[in-house]
């Protein structure tokens, strides 16, 4: 499970620079829970094909990360803001934390 999410949060930072077809697929599997099967139907490709594709994307992905960082910063910084958060005894200070929360 906690696979299908990190494969969704970097699909959310980097899947932009990703091609139409690549971001097309993966999304369908990301967001949709398709099945590689579902997906080769889908889109007039083989089952290795899609499987082949998955693979390079989570590839790129995580090479995206390991160079920018935008993910492993976002999660330190919406830490940070649920302790400010947590900590915070003003009203005013709780509320913007939480909204800065809610952004995210």
């Amino acid at each position: 499970m906690e696979k299908i999410i990190e494969q969704g949060m970097l699909f959310d930072f980097y899947g932009e620079l990703l091609t139409d077809h690549q971001r097309q697929v993966y999304g369908a599997l990301v967001y949709n829970d398709m099945s590689l099967s579902e997906i080769a139907d889908e889109y007039g490709i083989s089952r290795q094909g899609v499987h082949d594709l998955i693979k390079r994307c989570d590839k790129l992905l995580d090479n995206y990360e390991n160079k920018l960082h935008l993910y492993s910063r976002f999660q330190s910084v919406k830490v940070k803001i649920e302790e400010i958060e947590r900590l915070s005894s003003q009203k005013e200070i709780k509320e913007l934390a939480s909204k800065i929360l809610e952004d995210f």
